[in-house]
């Protein structure tokens, strides 16, 4: 057995992890919501109901009167009373579901608030929407290019493990290919996924917080989808340094018979 092969075995394997979890995160309630693209807070969401404008809606005003009798209280209540979430985690699948664009905010919340009330009664900005929708195209390239790149991490996790038993010059080049191009698409789709969270963020900030909307980046995302990348880029410096150090053995190498030349 070639041992020598275990490094990139190891990386590879926690590199295909990583990426899994990193598009999988999310996809069920309660697993992994900490390794969310982002979260939308809106805990403040309608907060302005405590001295609203006039209004013809019946059900906020009841909800103003049921909350002006604490002031203080009064702005941490209106979620509960709107009779939505504190928090959205939004994950890769939110984003592509199906027709690889599924995340929307506006049809979430307006399914969620009490009857009776609208999302433009609360002053919700389009923008925001406009916004999100404007990363459509970015969210189905983060999708597919994440998978090329999982299924790439695969492969390049059985060829580290077939070169346990083979491991030379051809598999180390072919080995390193693999691996590169692994790296490549895992690199489009953080940049990618980067370029989204960004986007959305900026985006949400700076037109919802007029109504109390705010969104957060997810961290956590950024730092395993970008780990991912650098462990698979590691790995193509394995296989190189394989590579040429076979290389360098061969012509190190004179056969028997030769040693006068």
């Amino acid at each position: 057995m070639r041992y020598s092969a275990i490094l990139p075995i190891v990386l590879s394997l926690t590199a295909f992890i990583l990426s899994m979890l990193c598009l999988f995160a999310g996809s069920k309630p309660g697993y992994l919501e900490q390794a969310n693209l982002l979260t939308l807070n809106t805990s403040m969401l309608g907060h302005e109901i405590v001295n609203p404008p006039k209004t013809s809606s019946k059900t906020l005003n009841s909800i103003e009167n049921s909350i002006q009798k604490d002031i203080n209280k009064a702005v941490s209540d209106v979620a509960k009373e709107l009779n939505i979430h504190d928090f959205y985690s939004v994950h890769i699948l939110d984003f592509c579901e199906t027709t690889l664009f599924h995340f929307d905010p506006t049809a979430i919340l307006q399914k969620e608030l009490k009857k009776g009330i609208n999302l433009t009664e609360l002053q919700w900005p389009s923008a925001v929407e406009d916004g999100i929708r404007a990363t459509e195209l970015a969210s189905k390239v983060m999708f597919v290019v994440y998978c090329f790149g999982i299924t790439t991490t695969a492969l390049s996790l059985i060829g580290a493990l077939i070169s346990l038993f083979t491991l030379g010059r051809l598999s180390a080049l072919i080995n390193l290919g693999i691996s590169m191009f692994a790296c490549f698409c895992l690199m489009v789709a953080s940049a990618t996924a980067t370029g989204i969270i960004n986007k959305v963020v900026e985006n949400v900030n700076a037109h919802g917080t007029t109504i109390g909307l705010s969104a957060t980046k997810g961290t956590t995302f950024i730092g395993m989808t970008w780990s991912a990348d650098l462990l698979m880029l590691f790995v193509g410096f394995v296989w190189l340094f394989y590579f040429i150090k076979g290389r360098k053995e061969e012509m190190s190498y004179i056969p028997e018979g030769k040693e006068g030349y």
